[in-house]
């Protein structure tokens, strides 16, 4: 169970301090990857819906037996942005950087279905 809980935490303290300044962010990324973003409602959607997730991801970490089944939405929240990123990349149509941060999210992912295993142990108790 400390497994999942510090797996969770971790995740939810790092998803914020990444996704946090995106709010910030829409300028910079117009300027540095161009096209301009043309729809800020699916950028600011997206970045809001990824916070409440980094929410969901610490909730999890207080009580990872209670929240098990949360685990598994979770697993394919990290596996739906780490597939994306591959496939993405290997078309040539994101950068590098970007990549790392998908496979992140894939270790993440990784890292959750293990403590959805781990913690099948504490349910039976």
């Amino acid at each position: 169970m400390k497994f999942a809980s510090w797996v969770f935490r971790i995740a939810g303290i790092y998803g914020l301090l990444v996704m946090t300044p995106q709010y910030f962010m829409e300028g910079s990324i117009a300027r540095d990857t161009p096209p301009a973003i043309t729809h800020p409602e699916f950028f600011y959607g997206f970045v809001g819906v990824a916070m409440a997730w980094q929410l969901a991801f610490l909730a999890i970490s207080v009580d990872p037996v209670r929240y098990r089944l949360m685990m598994l939405p979770a697993v394919v929240e990290k596996a739906s942005f780490a597939i994306a990123a591959v496939v993405l990349f290997a078309q040539q149509r994101l950068a590098g950087v970007v990549l790392g941060f998908g496979m992140l999210d894939g270790v993440l992912g990784v890292l959750f279905a293990i403590a959805y295993w781990k913690t099948s142990d504490a349910r039976l108790k």
